[in-house]
């Protein structure tokens, strides 16, 4: 069963404006079943994972791109990077639009390769797994606050109770889990393994495994939190440089985001360490060894679950469209917070993020600190479990969860 994807749209257009078009993110969110799905008839398919193909693309391109000619299709390229300038100087020579379509799991070394050997004719689509517009089956938009968008999505969203809402949290988004009944614990452990030998062992400096992996761990039992790299370091037992090392991979393999924070010259006594979210809530279940949605929503990590859940889907909302997410945090030295900001246009829409069916109207107070910037401040959410869209003042909104 293929559910079908926002990225389409996206990823169609881009086909028909380069010459080539890179899908890039985590392994196993749909990449390369998007692209089979909007592929026309007589588009090759290869895939670099296969040893001795790679062996082929890595030793002798230019005989690669023989054998494979355009239209093709050629997954995960960061296998094989030295194909990079060889494709360079196929479509300076034919200038076809969408002769190439290229997917890769691990950015650490794709993007600098890629930008160095097809700067100006590739088109990149970051793509995460599920959102819950996708599983639901109704089309996505980038998350906007203001109540008309809001209400717009009343006519079609499927109003979700706190026990579905962690169900969707425990079980992730991993498109495999959707589309065939699988055991999450097995599906999520085998998924570990891959990332582990193939991309991390494989492409990276990461000489020991079993560290990494405490560290990714670690990692999952910080989601929603402030990046500190001696405390990360001190419990995995490695160096603070080594750790912000290893953090910079999973971001680059999209496995966790970081959002940073929200500088402006009038703010002062800003906190500027950026805070960590999973992109997957049931891979950091996983890691964090959660055996079930119930006892997960009634843990401890509850709230910073629900607070990973909502940042990931209104990031992949951005990412839908083929938009950079425009998000920011604000905190200060005296523990003020926004656990969200959206900037667009020169206007900043805060939100906060609550696990309550029925938070206070002060939930929304901090929101009055960006009226010391010289941007104007629009319409503000408090994103809970409530059932309706809910005004707090005459600017600002509680929010229902399922409606993001």
């Amino acid at each position: 069963m293929y559910i079908k994807r926002d990225l389409e749209q996206v990823a169609t257009n881009i086909n028909n404006t380069f010459p080539v078009l890179l899908i890039t993110g985590p392994r196993q969110v749909g990449k390369t079943t998007l692209l089979k799905k909007i592929s026309e008839e007589g588009r090759k398919y290869v895939t670099l994972d296969n040893p001795l193909v790679r062996e082929i693309a890595v030793t002798d391109p230019a005989l690669f791109l023989q054998r494979y000619s355009p239209p093709v299709l050629i997954d995960e390229i960061q296998y094989a990077p030295q194909i990079l300038p060889y494709i360079k100087m196929y479509v300076d020579e034919h200038k076809n639009h969408g002769d190439f379509w290229l997917t890769g799991s691990q950015m650490f070394h794709l993007m600098k390769n890629v930008s160095e050997s097809l700067a100006g004719r590739v088109g990149v689509i970051n793509m995460q797994g599920l959102s819950t517009s996708e599983i639901k089956g109704y089309r996505g938009t980038a998350y906007k606050t203001n109540f008309e968008n809001l209400s717009k999505k009343l006519e079609y969203a499927n109003k979700q109770d706190l026990k579905e809402i962690y169900n969707r949290i425990f079980k992730g988004s991993m498109p495999a889990l959707y589309e065939t009944k699988r055991d999450l614990e097995v599906y999520y452990s085998s998924y570990v393994n891959t990332y582990l030998q193939r991309d991390i062992k494989d492409l990276t400096q990461v000489g020991d495994e079993l560290a990494f992996m405490r560290f990714m761990t670690c990692c999952a039992a910080r989601t929603s939190q402030m990046v500190n790299y001696a405390d990360m370091a001190k419990d995995v037992g490695i160096s603070p440089p080594t750790a912000k090392q290893w953090l910079s991979i999973l971001v680059s393999s999209g496995i966790v985001t970081l959002v940073e924070p929200y500088y402006n010259n009038a703010l002062k006594r800003i906190v500027k360490s950026p805070n960590l979210y999973f992109m997957d809530t049931g891979l950091c279940a996983y890691l964090t060894r959660w055996t079930s949605s119930e006892t997960l929503e009634v843990s401890a990590m509850s709230g910073a679950f629900f607070e990973t859940y909502v940042v990931s889907e209104i990031i992949k909302s951005y990412y839908n469209v083929g938009k950079r997410p425009p998000v920011f945090y604000y905190r200060d030295t005296d523990n003020r917070e926004i656990d969200l900001i959206i900037e667009q246009d020169n206007t900043l829409y805060p939100i906060e993020i609550k696990k309550s069916g029925s938070p206070k109207k002060d939930a929304a107070k901090n929101f009055s600190i960006l009226e010391k910037t010289s941007k104007e401040v629009g319409t503000g959410n408090v994103i809970c479990l409530c059932s309706d869209i809910i005004p707090i003042n005459e600017k600002n909104y509680f929010v229902p969860v399922w409606l993001i």
